[in-house]
């Protein structure tokens, strides 16, 4: 599908849609117990291969705008089939780890989930006494994990996701010994670790959280009734970014306080130059554009900003230096040069680094773009798109179904001129 959009001015309201970070993790933990409620959950593509995966593992899930599970209460099931995850890494790596659990499963996904590192879990999760086997050697899906995870120390490079350790974490409990993470290096994102951690003792499960070590002891149960999830922030840095960079003013309702690092979306357009206000006991959040100025970014802790961020240091006065994201690069695609490409097709002098960007900001012209299939990447151009001069086109926009369905229409419905048409 091709997203042809043009220059625009932005008012009015939208709500954020719900978290996918919680989204998965909330389907996972509860399955894993004797089951409950997940409310206000997303339902997205990514999402819905978690809710397969969990099924193939003995679960039962009924859809609709709450979801009701039947958990497994410890008693996984050894899935029939290859275990197909589309294009979520957060399924491939969460149930690569609940896979070593059991007598063993197969995973998969596209062409991007083929393409992406798995080394570190892996590496760790031998460590821990399973056998997990990359097919083509490349430590990249399809995934092949046969024996039993059954504790012990386990080494993590924390450089590339902290998926492998969100991963490990969940399924440690089950386990039949403790399990000892230590991480070698930086760990990136870990606000997302953080947030399995934090799901993981609300489902009453213990764990040890140092700064570079996490201690899980063995033969513990899940117990995780109902959870409702909160708004996303990274779905959110699209109208707010919008808003920034058109002049105008949007509010993003449903965005109450939670663990989420891009959080910082805030910080970073108020640093910008941005008006930004923020009601969490009601969960409102208005942003005002202003002239908006570069600045330094530090995207250790908040990858899935990068190409929001990317954007805004191109319309902004002066340098915008992104940093300390070379991580960015092991996404759906490579972030850091997909954004640099894309965006210096529609006039923007921006520069890789090994680990992030360097963006000169001016003025932008419409152009036909790709989105890479990454639905990050198609909502950051389209905010570009809706200050470029002329018209942008952008394809593979059937993307956001990934974190965002919904996007386009939420976005015309503050004024964006979007078109979609099949390409």
């Amino acid at each position: 599908m091709i997203a042809s959009v043009h220059p625009s001015t932005l008012s009015g309201e939208v709500y954020a849609p719900p978290s996918k970070s919680y989204t998965h993790r909330a389907i996972l933990i509860t399955a894993l117990g004797p089951g409950g409620t997940v409310k206000r959950p997303l339902t997205s593509a990514d999402t819905r291969a978690t809710i397969s995966a969990s099924e193939a593992f003995g679960a039962e899930v009924a859809m609709g705008d709450e979801l009701k599970i039947k958990g497994v209460s410890s008693d996984l099931k050894t899935p029939e089939d290859v275990i197909n995850v589309l294009n979520s890494g957060t399924t491939l790596r969460l149930f690569s780890a609940i896979a070593s659990l059991t007598d063993g499963a197969v995973l998969t996904g596209d062409a991007s989930i083929r393409s992406r590192p798995n080394g570190p879990l892996i590496e760790a999760l031998n460590q821990l006494g399973a056998r997990v086997i990359s097919i083509r050697k490349n430590d990249r899906a399809p995934l092949v994990i046969e024996g039993k995870m059954k504790g012990g120390v386990a080494s993590l490079e924390g450089g590339v996701s902290s998926q492998f350790l969100s991963a490990i974490l969940v399924a440690a409990p089950l386990a039949e010994g403790d399990t000892s993470v230590e991480i070698q290096g930086e760990l990136k994102s870990r606000p997302y670790a953080e947030i399995t951690i934090d799901m993981m003792k609300e489902a009453g499960v213990k764990v040890k959280a140092g700064k570079n070590s996490f201690e899980v002891q063995g033969g513990q149960e899940y117990n995780l009734r109902g959870y409702t999830v909160p708004g996303d922030f990274s779905s959110a840095s699209y109208p707010l970014a919008a808003a920034a960079v058109t002049g105008s003013e949007v509010t993003v309702n449903g965005i109450l306080p939670s663990i989420q690092g891009d959080s910082a979306i805030i910080d970073i357009l108020r640093k910008m130059g941005a008006e930004v206000s923020w009601d969490k006991d009601r969960g409102i959040l208005r942003a005002r554009g202003h002239e908006l100025r570069g600045i330094d970014i530090d995207a250790s802790l908040t990858p899935d900003l990068v190409p929001t961020i990317a954007v805004l240091g191109a319309l902004a006065k002066g340098r915008t230096v992104v940093f300390n994201a070379e991580h960015v690069r092991h996404k759906e695609t490579d972030r850091l040069k997909a954004m640099a490409s894309e965006l210096s097709k529609m006039g923007a002098d921006i520069k890789e680094r090994p680990d992030g960007l360097v963006i000169e900001g001016g003025k932008l012209h419409g152009a036909d773009v790709t989105g890479y299939d990454d639905h990050r990447l198609v909502m950051a151009l389209t905010v570009a798109g809706m200050v470029a001069d002329g018209t942008t086109k952008i394809d593979t926009a059937e993307a956001v179904d990934v974190s965002y369905p919904g996007f386009f229409q939420a976005m015309e419905s503050l004024g964006a001129r979007v078109a979609l048409e099949r390409s």
